[in-house]
């Protein structure tokens, strides 16, 4: 088994494969930077014990590399990281299909090989010194950290905001990545919305996270540039048995009842697309919705610990719904109290959103914190870059958050504001030798 540890991070030879039809070979080459041909990467789905290293490597996993090529896309059954990058491309007015084929084909060459972690190309350093490198460098000499890239199609990829199908795909589009509705309390900033392709870099080193994005971004000019970035931090949810439930940034266990990768069954029903729910293109792929969820720290650091509870449904300190004793007992919507009050409030987050409120809808989710600085009064810009895939999201996102939103519904709504918003087709993995999307564009 090939060691690449936080010392031994390889520079393989790049080849650069013939530019489909209708890339001009100048194009090609930018397409493809440093991005080592998948044939090469086609071996780098095995898992690396760590050696020590820089940054976070004394995390647990944090040498380890996580399998690229597979059924599914790495980074949504994956047990969650502790770091986030996650990026949103507009793809140029002028791009046309055969150069979309050509980045995605880049973007899994050189995704697959920093999931080994190894870098770009010929490298960092290894290279020509009169050209600039094929890797950005700043993630030289670390392990591979978990570090998962998963990637996804928003709407605008089928048809523009004009009409425009761009790329001829308007007829593929699946009808589960209907736009999402508008819903009450919505603050949202077309600049943090939307988009043609996102990444979801994680990984347990900020930096290999950071460096993944940063090379995929590279790789993209002249046909793709970033429309919006998010930095996170300590994930929001257990998505493992194994991991203990976090705290999210109001203080509380978030994720108790979440969908583990575990729950092969769960999953099945839950979040991987089935033969036969739409386009044959996203069989064994999932939908992820994204919203930028900005916390009113300050009215939130200023109100009474009961009513913190009472907003929430469960125990500050042991995660416990109340009238409960530990974090995982059942949650009881119909207890009262001696007075005959419900226990959980009418209001409470955790009852609206429940699966049985909910017509039995579950997420899988995987959301970060975030603190982005002060604004212009001084006030703290942090809260959960909420993400959640799904099997279809108009019968399990729009469905909770139908429950959940609006003034006379969910009592956090006092203290939360959702200020971004996407939806994404997140397509079937890759197998060795193609590229993210090929069941879609071949």
């Amino acid at each position: 088994m090939t060691d690449t540890s936080s010392t031994d991070r390889a520079t393989a030879t790049t080849h650069v494969p013939p530019p489909p039809t209708g890339v001009s070979r100048r194009r090609m080459i930018g397409l493809i930077g440093g991005a080592a041909a998948v044939g090469a990467a086609a071996g780098v789905g095995v898992t690396y014990s760590a050696s020590g290293g820089a940054g976070s490597a004394d995390a647990p996993g944090a040498g380890q590399a996580v399998a690229f090529f597979g059924d599914h896309q790495a980074g949504i059954a994956t047990p969650a990281q502790d770091r986030l990058h996650f990026a949103v491309f507009d793809l140029g007015a002028a791009a046309t299909r055969a150069e979309l084929v050509a980045l995605l084909t880049a973007w899994t060459n050189a995704a697959a090989r920093m999931s080994a972690g190894l870098d770009v190309g010929t490298g960092a350093v290894a290279g020509n010194p009169a050209v600039p490198p094929d890797d950005t460098g700043e993630a030289f000499g670390l392990a591979p950290s978990r570090l998962t890239l998963t990637v996804g199609f928003g709407p605008a990829l089928f048809t523009d905001a004009s009409g425009r199908d761009r790329f001829g795909l308007a007829a593929a589009r699946p009808p589960q990545l209907a736009d999402l509705p508008p819903f009450p309390g919505d603050a949202l900033d077309p600049a943090r919305s939307g988009g043609d392709l996102c990444v979801q870099a994680c990984a347990d080193d900020p930096q290999v996270a950071v460096h993944a994005i940063r090379n995929l971004a590279r790789i993209a000019r002249g046909t793709a540039s970033v429309r919006y970035s998010q930095l996170g931090f300590g994930r929001t949810s257990s998505t493992s048995t194994d991991q203990p439930t976090p705290r999210n940034m109001m203080g509380f266990k978030d994720g108790t009842a979440n969908l583990k990768a575990e729950d092969t069954e769960a999953l099945d029903s839950q979040v991987w697309v089935g033969v036969g729910d739409g386009p044959a293109w996203m069989t064994g792929g999932s939908y992820l919705v994204t919203r930028r969820i900005r916390m009113l720290i300050e009215p939130w650091d200023s109100t009474s610990l009961g009513e913190q509870e009472r907003v929430i449904g469960r125990s500050k300190g042991s995660g416990a719904p109340l009238g409960a004793s530990s974090e995982f007992d059942p949650l009881d919507l119909q207890a009262k109290d001696a007075g005959g009050r419900l226990v959980v409030d009418a209001k409470a987050h955790v009852r609206l959103a429940h699966a049985s409120t909910n017509g039995g809808a579950t997420l899988l989710r995987r959301g970060y914190s975030f603190v982005d600085g002060t604004d212009d009064l001084g006030r703290l810009d942090a809260g959960l870059f909420f993400m959640a895939y799904q099997r279809d999201p108009r019968r399990q996102f729009v469905a909770i958050q139908t429950s959940l939103a609006g003034k006379f519904n969910d009592a956090l709504n006092e203290y939360i504001q959702h200020v971004g918003s996407g939806l994404y087709a997140c397509p079937p993995g890759p197998a060795p030798g193609g590229h993210w999307g090929q069941s879609l564009l071949g």
